[in-house]
């Protein structure tokens, strides 16, 4: 035990005392992370700009703009404190801002305030690079003029300016206050209507001032003093807010301050690594995405997006809460207020008007770009443990999906895989022929995934730390040393991944001559990338940390992870001579995420509550930006009961990423070890996802293109159906799939409420029902309610392989809910599943429709580049009709002037019972070809 703690913590076995001292202090910092400790984390009373900004009443700091003009095609102006008691014109001076309006095409407003560069500020402010894409850049409007308007009763005029077609941003002059209207009406998003902007200045310390902040035995130094930024933004017409990753709680953000709101802390954008977290907390997570969505049913959807990586507190506030303020607000317009306070940076947000909740999601993505396109086998099902134990363990379990008949695509190992925690090696005990492994699992058609974490163990006998040691590559503490904190490796340094020469260095150790025993069947999972420092502040890096010219970590925190997956995810991409996607699932998240793979949910426990949060959770990641995303099945922590663990994968089979993952002290839990029918349970769940792929396929590509996401909220398909508002138990796979989730023991009833107007048909049992209204539905341990909306078409594949790859030459189902009109559509896409050949036009997309008693298969794909085409014979070989009013017998086929097999029988197959449904056999056309296919 000694030994093996020396081997992974790299301490010299020759002073006993001090060994001893070390293993105690070990022993504590992984106690610290072993579950969730209320105490180990600041509160807003203990973090002193959240506190001093939520002490501030409405009004009680005000400023003006002046010198309004244009400039360089946007509008700019100064903002000066307006307080009137303030004599000392140095003082107003001192406090001067920099303001900037832009406008972006799709009705976008951008809004930065800053210091007055011309004031010589003790340094430059930090602002998050790498986030914003180059082409949203150029999507700039130039403004060319301003319009004054005196607005209400104003004693000032306000200055406009041309937004979209119906909409207008206005900058209010005294007091200060930026909003976006509809052209000459209502408000739709406002910032600083309340008066709570605050923006304190960086400054030089005079003596007898003491700036440092003390938590917990850690001392932060504060060199340029508080620098925190405070404001309201309030969402007109608003019924409910979303958004601001990532917690686990309810979907609809409840409030946290306000008239008969029992007082909460704030919801805090702080990445940590929170082991065995609980549910039902506004506490954040491991990922910080400063994006909030509104939603309402007499106006649509709206949103903002505050572009800042310091630690964020955001109040939710409740109706009335400004009562006693004496403000009167130019509008009597509902509204949800908000406040927003962050610890440093700037003032960088974006006003997204909508108007529709998919326009606010595209909206977003345009800024921070949408959704990567993952390879096909991503999006199949991973399995994943910490840890499997050694190459004959992986052999073991692999050989068991193949006897259980369970399809899977990707093995994962934890950090035991490596030799002593040192990232890109191999534990040769346990792992002597990693490249053979590897092509045994990529024989039939499987993948690898090794896990490498941000800290580097510090051993001058480690490549990767001394090369990095010698090049200065690491984050430097308050005193210009290289950091130095522990985590599993031990004594560890962190590389300071805002550099872009270091990003691409670490990249260069992901080829196959840098990560020896890597093929290109193996990918990338980036854990504790918080980054999680075990004796760290809070358990992660201190603020006062110092990253390239001197950026404090504090200004840079919540973009961490981001820069490690982004550095990461390009190492894959280049290993691969750019040749292929990449795959890198990061724990870390922030926005712009989505540009660079899958994220999860992290550290959730083995209990029912925390299935019923992983539905929230994943829906609001989704939501912005992060579509790629999903929970470990079955929970991390702690061992499922059967039940639990089987409609965990039953819901799981419905996330974006599909992974079961266990901590290493639960016990083993594949799904062959709950007794022959929970196997046969889990191994359904499985089978539904692999006969959907093509269907999630699909998706990937629609969120890869306009950024709606792959699972939504029932909201986001219908925006007027109040009842949809506050559901999170119930979700959308698409435009076409609604599943209602199980979450309690025992169940035997499930209360489901089916939207809109039409039908939706049962996908096990054909059974339709109409919308508008609530059911209560028996339900089994068979499956979880999942229905078809009518008027939709889905592709599957109905074959079962071992692996999606096995499955690429198999044909497609095409299953069509009509609707009332007797019309359904849907889409299908197809590319190589890896490469990168789809940008430039290389895949298969239609869209079928069935209109009039016929099927036509219609291209969407631009004619590609002759060699760039990417083709197919995969043929359909089954479609499936419900809810057709008539009785064709007969099916035509043309061009091939072909008639095709047609018979009535029940939706399921293998089965006598059930609603009838048309099926159309072997029509055998081509998913390439345009065809009609004829009924009489």
């Amino acid at each position: 035990m000694k030994m093996e703690m020396e081997r992974q913590i790299g301490i010299p076995n020759r002073n006993p005392a001090v060994f001893v001292f070390l293993l105690l202090l070990v022993s504590c910092q992984l106690c610290s992370v072993v579950s969730w400790k209320k105490e180990e984390f600041r509160n807003c009373n203990q973090t002193p700009f959240c506190k001093r900004a939520r002490g501030r009443k409405p009004s009680s700091s005000s400023f003006a703009a002046h010198d309004v003009s244009i400039s360089d095609g946007d509008l700019t102006a100064r903002l000066v404190p307006s307080d009137k008691t303030l004599e000392d014109q140095d003082q107003i001076q001192i406090k001067q801002l920099i303001l900037t309006l832009s406008v972006y095409q799709d009705g976008i407003l951008r809004l930065r305030i800053d210091e007055d560069p011309k004031l010589d500020p003790p340094k430059k402010r930090f602002e998050v690079p790498d986030v914003v894409m180059p082409e949203f850049l150029s999507k700039k409007l130039w403004l060319q003029r301003l319009s004054t308007e005196t607005i209400g009763g104003d004693a000032s005029p306000s200055s406009i300016v041309y937004l979209l077609d119906g909409y207008e941003a206005v900058l209010r002059h005294d007091p200060f206050e930026v909003y976006v209207r509809k052209k000459g009406g209502n408000r739709v998003v406002s910032m600083n209507s309340h008066g709570l902007f605050d923006f304190e200045l960086l400054r030089v310390k005079k003596d007898g001032e003491d700036w440092e902040e003390r938590f917990k035995g850690h001392t932060d130094t504060r060199p340029f003093g508080p620098q925190s930024i405070s404001f309201d933004v309030s969402f007109y017409d608003a019924d409910h807010v979303y958004g601001i990753p990532e917690r686990a709680t309810s979907f609809a953000l409840k409030p946290t301050r306000g008239p008969g709101v029992e007082e909460s802390e704030p919801y805090r954008l702080f990445n940590l690594d929170v082991f065995e977290y609980i549910h039902d907390s506004p506490f954040g997570l491991y990922g910080s995405i400063p994006l909030m969505i509104s939603h309402g049913k007499s106006r649509g959807t709206s949103g903002f997006f505050w572009l800042n990586a310091a630690e964020m507190q955001i109040d939710v506030l409740g109706t009335g809460w400004d009562a006693e303020s004496g403000i009167s607000l130019p509008t009597s317009q509902s509204r949800i207020d908000t406040h927003w306070m962050s610890e440093a940076g700037i003032v960088d947000a974006f006003f997204f008007v909508g108007p529709g909740p998919k326009d606010v999601v595209r909206q977003y993505t345009s800024v921070t770009g949408t959704p990567a396109m993952p390879q096909l086998f991503a999006v199949a099902y991973h399995q994943c443990r910490w840890n499997y134990r050694d190459e004959e363990d992986v052999e073991q379990v692999d050989s068991k999906f193949d006897e259980h008949d369970i399809p899977y695509d990707v093995l994962w190992l934890d950090i035991e895989h490596t030799d002593g925690k040192r990232y890109f090696t191999w534990d040769r005990m346990l792992f002597p022929h990693p490249e053979e492994m590897q092509r045994k699992l990529a024989a039939k058609g499987r993948h690898l995934v090794t896990i490498v974490d941000p800290h580097i163990k510090r051993d001058d006998s480690y490549f990767l730390h001394k090369e990095a040691t010698e090049k200065q590559y690491y984050v430097r503490d308050a005193t210009g040393k290289d950091y130095d904190g522990w985590c599993w490796s031990g004594s560890s340094s962190y590389l300071d991944m805002l550099r872009p020469e270091i990003r691409s260095w670490w990249a260069e150790k992901f080829s196959f001559e840098n990560y020896v025993g890597s093929t290109p069947s193996l990918y990338i999972w980036n854990d504790m990338n918080e980054p999680s420092v075990f004796n760290g502040p809070e358990v992660t890096m201190p603020r006062d940390a110092l990253h390239v010219e001197g950026v404090e970590h504090r200004e840079l925190h919540n973009a961490y992870g981001y820069y490690f997956h982004m550095a990461t995810a390009d190492g894959l991409v280049k290993r691969g001579d750019g040749r292929d996607r990449p795959f890198v699932l990061s724990r870390a998240v922030f926005a712009g995420s989505q540009r660079h793979g899958a994220v999860w949910t992290g550290d959730n426990s083995a209990d029912w509550d925390h299935l019923r949060v992983s539905v929230p959770m994943v829906l609001t990641l989704g939501l912005t930006g992060i579509s790629f995303s999903g929970a470990d099945v079955g929970g991390f922590f702690g061992n499922p009961e059967p039940e639990l663990l089987v409609r965990w994968y039953q819901l799981g089979a419905y996330y974006p990423f599909f992974r079961a993952h266990a901590h290493h002290d639960t016990k083993r839990r594949e799904p062959w070890l709950f007794g022959e029918k929970n196997t046969e349970r889990i191994r359904e769940a499985i089978h539904t996802r692999y006969m959907l792929l093509p269907y999630f396929y699909t998706l990937f590509r629609e969120a890869n293109t306009t950024g709606v996401p792959v699972i939504r909220p029932l909201w986001m398909e219908f925006p007027s159906e109040e009842a949809t508002f506050s559901n999170d138990e119930a979700f959308m796979i698409g435009s076409s799939l609604l599943v209602q989730g199980i979450y309690t023991e025992h169940a035997r009833h499930a209360s489901v409420y089916l939207p809109g107007k039409e039908l939706w048909y049962d996908t096990k049992t054909g059974v339709a029902y109409k919308g508008g209204k609530t059911y209560k539905l028996d339900v089994n341990e068979e499956s979880i309610p999942a229905f078809q909306r009518a008027g939709t078409i889905i592709p599957r594949k109905d074959r079962f392989r071992r692996s999606s790859t096995q499955m690429v030459n198999d044909p497609y189902t095409l299953v069509i809910a009509l609707n009332s009109s007797q019309a359904a559509e849907g889409e299908l896409y197809v590319d190589d599943g890896r490469s990168f050949g789809f940008q430039e036009g290389a895949y298969i997309h239609r869209r079928f429709v069935f209109s009039d008693g016929k099927l036509t298969s219609v291209n969407m794909a631009p004619a590609a580049p002759g060699q760039n085409q990417f083709s197919s014979e995969c043929v359909i070989e089954r479609i499936i009709l419900q809810g057709l009013s008539t009785g064709q017998k007969s099916a035509l086929i043309e061009p091939a002037n072909q008639k095709a097999e047609i018979e009535l029988g029940p939706l399921l197959l293998h089965s006598k019972k059930g609603p009838t449904a048309i099926t159309i056999r072997k029509p055998n056309v081509r998913i390439a070809d345009d065809w009609v296919i004829k009924l009489f």
